[in-house]
């Protein structure tokens, strides 16, 4: 839960306004004409200045803005004005970041109208973890990972369109993580790793319009290659992290490359009448992989015994996945609307996969085989809407889907029959929803909603199983003031054979916008996630395997923005202030001890994540401004982890020239 709470956090924060590139407008709105074409364009060039106090590596994982000149942002429009240019009709490029930003991008798009359209969308992203500080330092990524996408489409205007697209994910770098050895008292070692993943997907596909009906049709191939080895060769030999035991660590290597190709094919086929529509889609992907992991390690035990372990596992595996969507929708009168919706999901891993450990120093083997896993999942689901007065509305509905599990072992031995061991399980839910859309006048829109849902045999402990849905909102518009509020709440309880879980949330927001002059603006958001869990756990600790207990988990996270704009003669201002904290929950245990066991007392675990920004813009003349801003970004925990802190405050900043030519 600490990791999803992290996760949530880091997202949070991330997704608010940064204070660079400069949104402000420059040149002239409609443009310049040159030769038949109309030309809009403006280009960010500055630099960039970080200080930063605590804890440089969670700062790169969470912000990793660092020193110099680079293009901040860039736009450029080329549009004919006629429609009718010799070899193009439109060029727009867009960049962000290109230079030395961890984050960059560009877009581009040239078009004929009529014969042609191609886009390229380019992003490369510097990605730098430390690891969590229970690693003690020993897990690390530094990546870089470079994507694009390529689509060229012929004739974008007429009825038969055909559609050629490529795109590669190429991710390289260096990282460090950890094995355990040689035994399950928790010895762990580093051990090195050379990055290296890539993805290659061609498209080809056509649209078809005819007697009312829309086809999209696609056929691509996606090949995937993972060769990222693991490694370790110390001058001398690497003890294990447990006190009192002989463990060590001489020598490691683990080759497992993993390479495969999945053809697929996308349709969708859709109509829509006076009275009805339709939406049908389908795809199919045909996965292969070949996969072979060989492992060698060398060392001794706990007791000083020598020890030189070989595994390997090898595979070839089909991974067949189709889904199909079908929507159907009907409009008997202007106040009634009924749809009907039908989804499947079959997926399958069938195959030889064989997993085989020799220990040379004891001359014995395990053997273990996997043969087959397959899921089959079917929803139908029935809406019907009925508008009673012109102020109000409601909707009702039932859902129902069934989920089976199949899934087929081997044990034995290389070169005998093996015994089958199958397993399987159905899961059926059936779920209602109501909801009510209320307009009493103009400005004002309230939304009520409620879902209710009962399962027979969910597949994990976290799957909904007996859990209902509360929601309601509000939305005030007017021509200079937006408000809106809403809250959500959802329980659900799941008990399995193995762990029980019980799930409470609740979620409140409001926003209001105004701009009272034309020169001013404000925008306020506040919003509140309560969560609390009580889930049955098992872990080691110490050596030992720990049963029976359960783990009860409080957060209570609130998020702030504030954001004020101002337009002041020839300057433009901007102020923000955004903060994301988790308070935790009363009576809680503020700490994280691995080796701890917590029955029945809660857990949060408080860390807040804040960012004041300001910026200045001054236009200089029509074509240039000058713009400058700072950003502090502080993150704090308050709980202690290893004796680790992970907090960290910094500065950011940037001058900066926008101008249009």
């Amino acid at each position: 839960m600490r990791i999803l709470l992290m996760l949530a956090i880091a997202a949070a924060a991330l997704g608010q306004q940064v204070v660079a590139p400069t949104p402000e407008p420059v040149g002239s709105p409609r443009g310049q004409n040159l030769d038949g074409y109309n030309v809009v364009n403006s280009f960010e060039t500055g630099w960039r200045f970080r200080t930063v106090d605590g804890n440089l590596g969670k700062y790169r994982s969470d912000v990793n803005y660092g020193n110099g000149v680079r293009l901040l942002g860039s736009s450029l429009s080329v549009n004919s004005r006629e429609g009718k240019g010799r070899y193009f009709d439109e060029i727009l490029l867009n960049t962000l970041g290109l230079g030395n930003d961890p984050y960059q991008s560009a877009t581009f798009r040239v078009q004929k109208n009529g014969l042609y359209r191609y886009d390229l969308l380019w992003r490369l992203n510097e990605y730098y973890n430390p690891g969590l500080s229970i690693a003690g330092g020993q897990h690390l990524m530094d990546t870089r990972r470079r994507l694009q996408d390529h689509d060229l489409t012929l004739f974008p205007q007429s009825r038969i369109k055909f559609r050629f697209g490529y795109s590669r994910d190429n991710q390289t770098g260096p990282a460090l993580s950890t094995v355990q050895l040689f035994d399950g008292r928790g010895d762990e070692f580093p051990v090195f790793m050379d990055v290296r993943r890539n993805r290659n997907e061609f498209r080809l596909g056509a649209d078809l319009e005819l007697a009312g009906w829309k086809l999209s049709l696609l056929r691509a191939w996606d090949n995937f290659r993972e060769d990222t080895p693991y490694f370790t060769d110390p001058p001398a030999p690497l003890t294990g992290n447990n006190p009192g035991d002989q463990t060590q660590l001489n020598r490691f290597h683990r080759a497992e490359p993993y390479h495969g190709n999945t053809p697929l094919w996308r349709v969708n086929l859709q109509r829509e009448g006076k009275s009805w529509a339709a939406n049908g889609r389908f795809t199919y992907a045909g996965g292969r992989r070949n996969f072979v992991l060989d492992e060698t390690a060398v060392g001794q035990d706990r007791f000083g015994a020598a020890r030189n372990r070989q595994i390997v596992v090898t595979g070839s595996a089909r991974r067949p996945a189709a889904t199909g969507d079908l929507l159907l929708s009907f409009f008997p009168t202007n106040r009634i609307t009924a749809t009907n919706n039908t989804s499947f999901y079959n997926t399958r891993i069938d195959g030889d996969s064989t997993y085989l450990e020799f220990d040379n120093a004891a001359a014995a083997a395990s053997f273990f085989s996997f043969r087959f896993l397959g899921m089959r999942a079917i929803t139908n689901s029935s809406e019907l809407h009925y508008r009673a007065a012109d102020w109000i509305g409601v909707r009702g509905g039932y859902q129902f889907s069934t989920r089976r599990v199949r899934s087929i072992e081997n044990t034995g031995i290389p070169g005998l029959p093996a015994d089958g061991i199958s397993h399987e399980q159905d899961n059926n839910l059936h779920a209602g929803i109501l909801g009510v859309r209320m307009r009493p006048f103009k400005p004002l829109t309230v939304n009520l909603d409620a879902e209710i849902g009962r399962a027979d045999r969910p597949f994990f402990p976290i799957a909904e199983r007996n859990y209902h849905l509360l929601g309601a909102r509000v939305d005030y518009r007017t021509r200079n003031a937006r408000f809106s509020a809403g809250y959500r709440q959802r329980y659900n309880t799941n008990t399995v054979s193995l762990s029980a879980h019980s799930y409470k949330g609740r979620d409140y927001h409001a926003n209001a916008w105004w701009a009272p002059k034309g020169w001013a603006a404000l925008d306020v958001s506040y919003s509140k996630l309560h969560v609390d869990t009580v889930s049955g756990i098992a872990f080691f600790a110490r050596g030992r395997l720990v049963e029976g207990q359960n783990s009860v988990y409080v957060s209570n996270i609130h998020a702030v923005n504030l954001g004020a704009h101002f337009t002041l003669g020839r300057a433009a201002l901007f102020a923000g202030y955004s903060l994301t904290e988790d308070t935790g929950g009363k009576g809680s245990v503020q700490v994280f001890d691995p080796g701890a066991v917590l029955s029945g007392v809660p857990q949060a675990f408080p860390l807040a994540f804040q960012t004041p920004l300001a910026r200045v813009s001054v236009r200089l003349n029509s074509k240039l401004r000058w713009n400058a801003g700072w950003q502090f970004y502080r993150y704090r925990e308050d709980f202690p982890i290893a004796g680790a802190s992970q907090n960290y405050r910094a500065h950011t900043g940037y001058s900066s020239v926008l101008w249009s030519f």
